[in-house]
Formats: C-alpha cells, sequence, structure tokens
C-alpha cells in the first residue's frame, strides 16, 4: 500500500543543496557534478525528511510477544521521503555510493551472528520461495493478527513482502534464527529516508526496527528483550554511519516499552502517527554500553 506524497518539506539544516547546473548535467551526460563554491560547502550526510510533513503511512512496531502494533506496511519502501531525489544523492559533491549500488543497509546477508544468552542468533534475508509458507502461518496466529493485521491466504503476506523485496533496499525483510532455527521475523529499515522520518528529527542513517516472535514458546519469557537488544547491536556493529536505533510502539502497551527498555533503549518522545499514538524509543551509540 502507498501513500498518496504530499509536496516535499522545504529543506532545513540536514537538507543536501543540489545546484541546478549539476543537477542537470549528472542527468544529461552521467558524470558527477562539480564541487560546490567553497562559500557553500556541501554536508557530509544524507538528506533528512522534515518532521513537519503531511501525515503518512505508519508501520508495525513491536510484533507478537507485546501488544500494541499498528496493521500497515513497514514504510513505503518503493517509493522516496519527499525531498530525497532518487538517483541523486550526494555526499561531499559526489554521488552517494550506498544509493547507487543498491545497499543502503551495509549488506544485512553478510552481518555475523550474535551470541545472546538464549543462543546464537542470526539475521537471515527473507527469500519468499522459502519462507512464504512459514511467515503467513505466523501472521495466521490470533496473537499476531492482533497487532500486523496481515491474517489471510499466503498473497496477503506475499504483497507486505514484495513491498520491501522489490523496493529500492531501504526496508530489509528478515528471519530470526535461533541457533540454527527461524522463530521470529524482523524488518530491518532506514528511518531516516521512511516515512516515518516525517514525525521526529530524523538524522542520517537512522536505522528502524519491527519485530514478531512466532514460535509460541518462545513468548513471554523474556526472549523478546533479549532480541531487541542483540539486534540493535548487531546494526551498531556493522553500520558504522548509523548513530541510532529507533523503534516506535503503541503507546499505550506498556509491556512493549517496558521491554525496549530492558533491551537498551530509551523513552526519546510521544509522537503522533496515522495510526498511533507511539512511544519513540532509540538506543544510541554513545549509550550502548551503558543502558
Amino acid at each position: 500500500m502507498s501513500p498518496t506524497r504530499p509536496p516535499a518539506d522545504p529543506p532545513g539544516d540536514d537538507t543536501l543543496d543540489l545546484r541546478v547546473d549539476d543537477l542537470v548535467a549528472l542527468l544529461t551526460r552521467g558524470a558527477p557534478p562539480q564541487p560546490p563554491a567553497p562559500d557553500t560547502p556541501a554536508p557530509d550526510n544524507l538528506a533528512a525528511t522534515s518532521a513537519n510533513s503531511a501525515t503518512t503511512l505508519g508501520s508495525p512496531a513491536t510484533g507478537t510477544f507485546l501488544p500494541g502494533t499498528p496493521a500497515t506496511a513497514a514504510g513505503n519502501t518503493s517509493a522516496p521521503v519527499p525531498g530525497t531525489p532518487t538517483g541523486a544523492l550526494f555526499r561531499g559533491g559526489h554521488p552517494h555510493r550506498e544509493l547507487l549500488d543498491g545497499d543502503l543497509l551495509d549488506s544485512v546477508a553478510s552481518w555475523s551472528p550474535a551470541a545472546t544468552p538464549v543462543g546464537s542468533f542470526r539475521l537471515v534475508p527473507v527469500r519468499l520461495e522459502r519462507d512464504l509458507p512459514l511467515l503467513t502461518r505466523w501472521m495466521n496466529d490470533p496473537a499476531v493478527a492482533a497487532f500486523w493485521e496481515l491474517a489471510g491466504p499466503e498473497t496477503v503476506t506475499a504483497d507486505h513482502l514484495r513491498a520491501q523485496l522489490e523496493g529500492d533496499g531501504r526496508s530489509v525483510p528478515c528471519l530470526g534464527l535461533l541457533d540454527g532455527t527461524p522463530m521470529s521475523y524482523f524488518e530491518i529499515y532506514r528511518a531516516d529516508l521512511d516515512p516515518l522520518a516525517r514525525h521526529y528529527p530524523a538524522r542520517p542513517h537512522d536505522t528502524g526496527l519491527h519485530l514478531l516472535i512466532g514460535g509460541t514458546a518462545d513468548r513471554g519469557r523474556g526472549v523478546g528483550t533479549t532480541l531487541l537488544r542483540a539486534v540493535a547491536d548487531l546494526v551498531l556493529d556493522h553500520r558504522p554511519r548509523c548513530t541510532r536505533v529507533l523503534a516506535e510502539p503503541d503507546l499505550r502497551n506498556t509491556p512493549s516499552v517496558s521491554a525496549f527498555l530492558g533491551g537498551g533503549f530509551r523513552y526519546a518522545a510521544e509522537v503522533d502517527l496515522p495510526d498511533k499514538r507511539a512511544a519513540l524509543m532509540i538506543r544510541d551509540r554513545t549509550l550502548r554500553h551503558v543502558l
């Protein structure tokens, strides 16, 4: 499901300023633009979308081990946030390689396993032909369906996954394997390139996550809290430019907020999203060994 995109906000302090002649040169000849004049240095970061934009799509926040997750698709993986020129992101005056190379999340498939108190944990990007039956079964579990609202035939789950798998890579759906056994589902996404960025002061490379625990035996015994910490640390270990990992559980979902706090996140703010009032939870790189 794709939201109607509002006009782009006026550029803010974190928005890159691309000169018209440079853009024309890039689009017509494929050549890199000339660096900006000395008195207008280009900032060394990606464009961040203003938090003052119009209401947009929400996304599932915590999954099944805790109540209170919205039902809409995670981000809109097929369309950019207004103000982010597709194919023309620049860093230091040169084409931003991560967009051109099609990898916005630093190769999630290559991330190493994490040792946790409950076993060895690994993220494995979803393959539709292999994982669709399992994920459909999880989505039809009443405890999951209550929050993700993706119950139904395989086509419902498939459409949700394809929106990410066939997008530009800003959201990567993954199975979570514990000691080699699939037992959870994660979405790792670029929060700064997601509609969520309209609702909080986004920073370049902010990374969001959504989680559900698929196996009933793994629910209600602290596994979700352990995995939240483990996955946030995987993001920080493998994405050196990312300074924060975010999530946005429903504010009324006290167990969910508590789980994020137990997983090393801090309660940062309340944000009004299209389908809920959410608690913005943040795990900071600078505080990861403190919380």
